[in-house]
């Protein structure tokens, strides 16, 4: 067999962080997304019948203060994945796992738990860990440098895979875990999981180029984009001697007339944009994650509160469609999308953008895909 997302359809589409109350949108809008079950189940239906790729969630365990706490209720990856994959057909679902929080031989049996119950739909995102006060919340020291946490999240990483494919008991013996007469059946349903890698720094961008199918990383537009994806293709060639897709993250409003996207996209990210929470998670992220430098971070402000400091797609469906051309273009090979309302403005989105992008030759249709 050949698992969903390594399946041909051309640039991938996923959506990204349904999981979360208000999704990507740090808002105080009262209509913002709700994050709660019912509305996630009603979304992934949705997604799945129009032909998205993938869903991939955040992993987060407290908020980000401000007047909404942003983030502040979060449904965890593993068990939204397992439902999401027994209520659809097509679609594959990503869970996000911190390393630094779960204990790889719990994560691998997860995972494979969740490849059975779909066939081959289950994906891993692999976070090595950056925001300080969760892993205050979780009792846990953050490690001073980069280098720390990746080197943690390789150990990791390699002792799930080992368990994925080893057959009978085996030691392992490393600088953060000590295993004796560990096991791991039953295996995945077709080889290795696909692994994404959530990471912008260039310690993120290594481990990703060493060990993800595809790196999942923050690019400013397809000039910015172009530059990582060749920079990320060229390590992971040459040190590695691997392919590596490169995706990147977004947010969408897409309206009949670029006004309508304008004022709504103003209405809900600057009008009612919840600014202290906005303020909070740029300072956590300039100063713990190195995803964004300094200067990014500043001119990004009004991007966080759209969409937590991804690319804007705002506009009409003719817009939206060339401006995902231009990061096809540009090599990277999917974006994940936001948006306010999920589960409502999905089928318009699919209606009218979707069809565009397979005219361009960007994506094949629907039908055609899934044959």
């Amino acid at each position: 067999m050949t698992r969903p997302l390594f399946q041909d359809t051309g640039f991938k589409l996923g959506l990204f962080a349904a999981n979360c109350s208000s999704g990507m949108a740090i808002t105080k809008a009262p209509s913002r997304w709700s994050g709660s079950w019912q509305d996630n189940l009603r979304m992934a239906k949705v997604a799945d019948e129009v032909g998205i790729d993938f869903l991939l969630p955040i992993a987060r365990f407290i908020g980000y203060k401000g007047a909404t706490n942003f983030h502040e209720s979060v449904l965890e990856p593993i068990p939204w994945a397992a439902g999401l994959l027994s209520a659809t057909e097509r679609i594959s679902v990503i869970s996000t796992v911190h390393s630094a929080f779960n204990h790889p031989l719990v994560t691998a049996k997860q995972m494979v738990t969740l490849d059975h119950i779909s066939d081959g739909r289950a994906g891993l995102n692999i976070v090595a860990g950056w925001n300080k006060p969760e892993y205050d919340a979780m009792g846990s020291d953050l490690p001073t440098g980069h280098d720390d946490r990746y080197e943690q999240a390789q150990e990791w990483y390699d002792i799930i895979k080992k368990t994925w494919t080893t057959e009978g008991s085996w030691d392992h013996e490393g600088r953060f875990y000590h295993l004796k007469g560990a096991e791991g059946m039953p295996k995945p349903v077709d080889g290795l999981l696909p692994i994404i890698n959530a990471g912008s720094s260039p310690q993120g961008r290594g481990f990703a180029a060493r060990n993800a199918d595809f790196g999942f990383t923050i690019v400013d537009g397809p000039e910015d984009a172009a530059r990582i994806t060749t920079d990320m293709h060229e390590l992971a060639r040459k040190d590695y001697g691997r392919d590596l897709g490169v995706i990147t993250i977004s947010h969408v409003v897409v309206r009949e007339t670029q006004k309508e996207a304008r004022e709504f996209y103003a209405w809900y990210g600057d009008e009612n944009a919840d600014w202290d929470a906005v303020d909070n998670l740029m300072y956590l992220m300039g100063a713990h994650s190195q995803s964004f430098t300094p200067e990014m971070l500043q001119m990004y402000r009004k991007r966080f509160a759209g969409g937590h400091g991804s690319v804007p797609l705002i506009g009409t469906p003719d817009q939206i469609a060339l401006q995902i051309k231009g990061l096809a273009d540009a090599g990277l090979a999917g974006i994940t999308m936001a948006f306010f309302d999920y589960a409502d403005e999905l089928p318009y989105f699919a209606k009218t953008v979707l069809p565009r992008l397979a005219e361009m030759g960007i994506r094949r249709p629907v039908a055609e895909a899934a044959s």
